[in-house]
């Protein structure tokens, strides 16, 4: 992404957080819709150069209107862009998010997010059997040297019918499983960073192979879809 187009992002973002209204919006909607169309044409630029390691579904630019009917912020807009990208279902799992926003907060993350209860049980009863290969695979570069560890909420003790005694049960525990990468703005505005995201989300791809295996083969190994 070109730095003028991340300053000019930023900057938006800075003065819609200090206020952040409808007023001030609806003074500014055609400045935001003109960085919206950019971002999108950037985030169109990102799902080519990642369709060239893996295949993704869609792309999805997340919308700038939150839902304040049960938060107790009331703050109408958010204040960062952000976009999804989806592989292709049901062989292919796991997920990729970019989010843009200003005093170093902006981030890649990766994995499964809120995986449902089979999918999750699925999971699970894998590392209760044999959890070397995803230690493996998680530990090894560029991945690791890229990701860091692994995180996501977790149950406070075992899951029900699970040994709490298990050696691998802090990652039965785990109620998520993702990666997550952190940007200063200095980094954001390199004339490198959309190569930065694409290899960075390059880097994730064996953890998701694996995955993709265990959620589209039983215990025994053997395709269920």
């Amino acid at each position: 992404m070109s730095y003028t187009l991340e300053s000019e992002i930023f900057e938006f973002i800075n003065e819609l957080k200090l206020n952040n209204n409808r007023e001030w919006f609806s003074d500014h909607k055609n400045r935001f819709k003109s960085l919206e169309k950019k971002f999108k044409t950037e985030v169109e630029n990102l799902l080519l150069k990642m369709r060239q390691h893996d295949d993704i579904e869609s792309s999805k630019i997340f919308r700038i209107y939150r839902d304040v009917r049960f938060s107790k912020n009331k703050q109408p807009y958010k204040t960062h862009f952000s976009a999804a990208f989806v592989r292709r279902k049901p062989l292919l799992r796991g997920g990729y998010y970019l989010h843009l926003e200003p005093d170093n907060r902006s981030f890649l993350g990766v994995g499964f997010w809120d995986p449902n209860a089979e999918d999750l049980m699925r999971i699970r009863k894998e590392l209760e059997m044999d959890a070397s290969e995803f230690k493996v695979v998680i530990n090894q570069s560029p991945l690791k040297s890229t990701w860091g560890h692994i995180e996501g909420e977790s149950l406070k003790t075992a899951p029900r019918d699970f040994d709490k005694n298990h050696p691998d049960i802090e990652l039965i525990r785990m109620k998520q499983y993702i990666f997550t990468k952190y940007f200063s703005d200095d980094e954001v505005f390199q004339d490198d960073f959309l190569e930065q995201v694409n290899n960075s989300f390059k880097a994730i791809r064996p953890f998701f192979d694996l995955m993709s295996d265990v959620l589209t083969t039983n215990l025994n190994g053997e395709p269920i879809i």
